[in-house]
């Protein structure tokens, strides 16, 4: 896609932000190379997660993603490249006791209740008295008056969240997540979204999290990395990206849906670049310095739409995604 920047590495104008992002990674996967069977499922996978970083992995089935985090925890060797998290290797035992993680399945086991299965886990890293410290896990993912109840009970989104709670028993530095919100309900996944958000703000904590839902990644995520058939296609902060790949668009979200013939007089109307209409949403790309927002919400004013939000900003991360995986389709 011309003009977006920190597409893989491959762009030698990116090496001063590289080499920035390097001396403060909290996780640097450099040129990693995986094969699995026949098939080369990581060619060349290069990203930095600066500490503090809520940081999401995105990219289709099969793209790579299980495999990168699986080399990251230790459980798949790298054919080739280099894998540090706090600029350790991540063999070494002090490594892996600043990460925590979460996959699926959970690590739970059903016939204990939620405090035995948090007891467990304190026993595996070795913590002394950890009573005060799961009590204070229970609350902060809600399930304080739940601890005594077997797990076998809980729902899908109070099995995520102890499986945060598990993931974070130990204090890690690093959380590295695969898929926390998949299967939930909207409900749960703003419940598992607002647990995280406080976690990386409250308590410093760096997050990489891989998933499929756009909409929680750009919620959440500062930074992101997308990646397909084993290459990195769109790496970089969220907002720099959405910039810079529609840098003079405007978002109109109406009261209520346009009547055809106002979307008639719109589409017509070539110096607003109207480019499409989502249900109550419109899209303008005008060219840069023709036409302003102010230009777009009175143009429609005179046909009698009535805005109820307006906004200038570039493509929303599922605008983007899609146009990645389009291009890479016609190759």
């Amino acid at each position: 896609m011309p003009g977006t920047p920190l597409l893989g590495r491959s762009n030698d104008d990116d090496s001063k932000y590289i080499l920035t992002a390097v001396m403060n990674a909290a996780i640097h996967f450099e040129n990693i190379r995986k094969t699995l069977g026949r098939r080369e499922v990581l060619r060349g996978v290069s990203f930095d997660v600066a500490s503090g970083d809520v940081f999401g992995y995105l990219g289709p089935n099969g793209a790579g993603k299980t495999t990168s985090i699986r080399i990251l925890l230790g459980l798949l060797r790298a054919d080739s490249g280099e894998v540090s998290i706090l600029g350790r290797n991540i063999d070494r035992a002090e490594t892996r006791m600043d990460i925590g993680f979460a996959l699926d399945p959970d690590g739970l086991f059903d016939t204990m209740n939620a405090l035995e299965n948090l007891n467990y886990y304190a026993q595996i890293y070795d913590l002394r008295n950890p009573t005060s410290r799961i009590e204070n896990l229970l609350g902060t993912v809600g399930l304080a008056d739940r601890g005594e109840d077997q797990v076998r009970t809980f729902s899908r989104g109070m099995r995520q969240r102890l499986a945060l709670a598990r993931a974070m028993i130990h204090d890690p530095s690093v959380l590295i997540l695969d898929e926390p919100t998949a299967g939930l309900d909207p409900t749960a996944r703003i419940e598992i979204r607002t647990i995280l958000l406080d976690i990386a703000r409250r308590d410093e904590k760096t997050v990489l999290l891989s998933s499929h839902d756009l909409d929680e990644v750009q919620r959440i995520c500062n930074r992101i990395a997308l990646i397909d058939r084993g290459v990195i296609k769109l790496y970089g902060r969220l907002d720099d990206l959405r910039r810079s790949n529609a840098p003079n668009s405007v978002r109109i979200e109406t009261e209520s849906e346009v009547p055809p013939a106002a979307l008639a007089e719109i589409e017509s109307c070539e110096r607003l670049g109207f480019r499409e209409a989502k249900g109550r949403r419109l899209l303008f790309e005008p060219a840069e310095g023709t036409t302003g927002l102010a230009d777009v919400v009175a143009f429609l004013a005179g046909l009698g739409v009535l805005v109820e939000k307006a906004e200038r900003g570039g493509s929303s991360l599922e605008e983007l995604y899609s146009s990645i995986l389009e291009e890479v389709e016609q190759r």
